[in-house]
């Protein structure tokens, strides 16, 4: 029995991400999704903290539904990053998928002791890693119910 799940409205992702390699291809694979979803991306950990918090230049970026973080980001890392949107009563509701290459458990730990929904490791092969991020856009955007914005 296949079960189909419905949006009820386009979801607004911001994905902090550096690598511009990496960049292309969670476009391409959120793309290919059958969702019309809005994908609005930064490279480092300031502009991830000024979009959430509308500043400067991201004054009139709308709230994101979802935050897809790496961790090693240049400016400010990705750990920082989440204890500071976790820390804030205003964007603690955002959920937060970190999405690295790192497998090492401090790592993991530390993710979801800052209060990570989730952590997804890069797998280092092209389909995998596009087979993830599906599987992440499949769950927080046609399963999940996101908290309304505020």
């Amino acid at each position: 029995m296949e079960v189909s799940y419905k949006q009820a409205r386009p979801v607004d992702i911001l994905l902090v991400e550096d690598n511009p390699g990496d960049v292309r291809l969670i476009q391409e694979a959120l793309r290919d999704g059958k969702l019309l979803n809005q994908l609005s991306t930064v490279a480092d950990g300031q502009q991830a903290m000024a979009y959430v918090r509308k500043q400067g230049n991201f004054s009139r970026a709308s709230r994101p539904d979802l935050i897809l973080l790496d961790l090693n980001l240049p400016r400010k890392d990705g750990r920082e990053v989440l204890a500071e949107i976790k820390a804030d009563p205003d964007l603690r509701r955002i959920p937060v998928v970190v999405i690295t290459s790192s497998q090492a458990e401090e790592d993991i730990l530390k993710s979801y002791n800052l209060h990570a929904n989730c952590y997804v490791s890069k797998p280092v092969d092209l389909e995998k890693f596009v087979a993830v991020v599906k599987s992440v856009e499949d769950f927080w955007v046609s399963i999940v119910k996101l908290p309304p914005k505020s």
